[in-house]
Parts: structure tokens; C-alpha cells; sequence
């Protein structure tokens, strides 16, 4: 016979102390995906918009265009700690499905990236001091 006041409670112990269940861990694994999914083509949406709607004015697509590589930096961060946090409460699918989502984002970002950086050469070198244009019949080409 067991007595209620003589046993210790049971201890809950900390959330890695134990793998979290499997069901509940594909079930979250795929909501934080899909959530994701959808939060960051709706963003991205409201800025392709905002792009739009500047009708050519170039200094508020420029803003736009940047605060979408900001927002795309900060979702990148987000989708690592949640994954993270899925490591930590030990749930490997929710951890795979983060993993892929950090991926596609993290092509995405490149992406742009790499579309900002090509709308934006960088200027040439200006000429050394001692430069001087060479003319035709000058006679004084470098």
C-alpha cells in the first residue's frame, strides 16, 4: 500500500529530459512549416506591392526593396532559433522540417541578394593622381 503523503510528486523534469512524442512532433513540425510558409510569401507579397505601388519612384522601391533584405535577414534568424528550440526539446522532426525551412529561406535571401547586387554595380575606380587622358598625337599616353 502506498501512502500520498509519504511518496515524492512525481517530478515533470525539464522539457529535454525526454523526446517529445511523435505525433505531436510531426504535427508541429508540419503547422510551424506551413505557418512560416505563409507568413513569408505574405510579407514578401506586401513589399512586392508596396514596389508597385511607387509607380517608378525610385527612392520608395529602393526602400522597399531593402526593408524586404532586412525582413528576410531577421525571418532567417527566427526560423534558426525555432529550430533550435526544436533541438532542444528533443522533437527531430519538427528540427528537419526547420532545417528545410532555413534552407529555402536562406536561398531565397541569397537570391535577392544577388538581384540587389546586380540593379547596384558598384562605381569604377576614380583614375590615379598622376593619370593624365591620352589624346590623339599628344604624345604624352601613358
Amino acid at each position: 500500500m502506498t501512502n500520498a503523503l509519504t511518496e515524492p510528486a512525481p517530478r515533470r523534469g525539464l522539457p529535454w529530459s525526454r523526446r517529445t512524442p511523435l505525433g505531436r512532433d510531426i504535427a508541429l513540425g508540419i503547422v510551424l512549416f506551413v505557418v512560416e510558409a505563409a507568413v513569408h510569401f505574405g510579407v514578401r507579397f506586401g513589399h512586392g506591392m508596396e514596389m508597385w505601388a511607387a509607380q517608378g519612384d525610385e527612392t520608395r522601391i529602393e526602400a522597399s526593396r531593402l526593408a524586404d533584405l532586412a525582413w528576410m535577414q531577421h525571418f532567417l534568424v527566427a526560423v534558426i532559433v525555432f529550430g533550435v528550440l526544436a533541438l532542444l526539446f528533443r522533437a527531430p522532426w519538427t528540427v528537419l522540417s526547420q532545417l528545410l525551412a532555413a534552407a529555402a529561406a536562406a536561398a531565397l535571401l541569397v537570391l535577392a541578394q544577388h538581384d540587389y547586387d546586380l540593379s547596384h554595380p558598384r562605381p569604377a575606380p576614380a583614375p590615379s593622381p598622376g593619370y593624365s587622358p591620352c589624346y590623339s598625337g599628344s604624345g604624352r599616353c601613358n
